[in-house]
């Protein structure tokens, strides 16, 4: 297994077509164990086509970050929110950490640019892989973050960048899910119920992707797609969410 060196290993390290020092300087970090940063970027893919590369993949640090971030989150939500219930604090928790935001932040962060993938992983940009890859990479920055500079950097860090959204999910009402907000919205400013259509299903059976049309009363408002009819009907939800800027 590879070990993770106390102090850069700047042959290798220099062998990298990227300077981390521009991440440091986009996260606001300094990093005493520049590995540590390093290391939150590389893909188990990565090391498909380069098995002699002195670091290990990402999916400790991962693990170790999101442990921290739902530690912080959840200390934050306890504390300045006495009045709410244990319900109301987990969804907003939830969405403040699930892979769509941490997916957004990640690319805000310019953490992308920075991933250390295959050459397939590389050119597949757009896909929902790419997603969680970047969410799986933002964990692992915050685990790599807590490890070079303790848990008061790393609570600074999530105050700043995911905690910061929080007033945001709050006044849209993000922490619902797109199905139930689209309903509460619809119901709120039209009087009407949200009806779900499928409009196409396509695909061999072990890899269907179904096409979802929402509509209010007879009109079309948004389609969503996905591998499953739930999961095309949450995204039909979030697109007509977008539509009528609920």
């Amino acid at each position: 297994m590879r070990r993770l060196n106390n102090l850069t290993n700047k042959n290798n390290f220099m062998t990298l077509d990227k300077d981390f020092k521009d991440l440091e300087k986009k996260l606001k970090v300094s990093f005493v164990n520049q590995d540590l940063l390093v290391n939150s970027c590389v893909h188990c893919s990565y090391l498909n086509e380069h098995p002699g590369f002195y670091l290990e993949h990402n999916e400790r640090l991962e693990f170790l970050g999101d442990a921290v971030l739902e530690l912080v989150v959840t200390d934050h939500l306890y504390r300045n929110h006495p009045d709410k219930s244990e319900g109301e604090l987990t969804n907003w928790r939830a969405s403040l950490v699930n892979a769509n935001i941490l997916a957004e932040i990640a690319q805000g962060l310019g953490i992308e640019e920075f991933l250390l993938l295959s050459k397939g992983e590389e050119k597949d940009k757009n896909s929902k892989a790419r997603h969680f890859i970047l969410a799986n990479a933002m964990e692992a920055v915050i685990g790599a973050i807590y490890l070079d500079q303790g848990l008061e950097v790393a609570d600074m860090f999530i105050e700043e960048n995911i905690l910061s959204r929080l007033p945001h999910i709050l006044k849209h009402k993000l922490y619902l899910d797109p199905k139930t907000r689209l309903q509460e919205a619809a119901q709120e400013h039209l009087g009407v119920t949200p009806i779900y259509q499928v409009l196409e299903e396509s695909g061999p059976d072990h890899a269907k992707v179904f096409k979802v049309g929402v509509y209010f009363n007879d009109d079309m408002v948004a389609v969503g797609e996905g591998t499953s009819k739930q999961e095309a009907q949450v995204a039909a939800a979030e697109n007509a969410c977008t539509v009528k800027e609920w």
